[in-house]
């Protein structure tokens, strides 16, 4: 089991690898943002407060994901 998109710093650069989330929505909602295994990701920003939503780049777009959806992209470093 890899990591997940929520547990990297800010400047890291990942590789998405799956997704897990027992919202059986999520994964599909994930894709249609753009997210697919094998894509290249990195962390820029985590926003304030306890939702600390997470800002990522990925391909030339920036994206804004709320925690639990960080917390649902599995990734791999290196």
């Amino acid at each position: 089991m890899g990591m997940t998109l929520e547990e990297l710093a800010r400047g890291q650069i990942a590789r998405v690898i799956g997704f897990r989330s027992e919202d059986s929505g999520l994964e599909p909602k994930l894709r249609e943002i753009g997210f697919a295994e094998d894509d290249e990701v990195e962390i820029v920003h985590f926003g304030p407060l306890m939702a600390r939503p997470v800002c990522v780049r990925l391909n030339r777009t920036l994206i804004a994901l709320r925690r639990n959806e960080a917390a649902a992209i599995e990734v791999s470093i290196g």
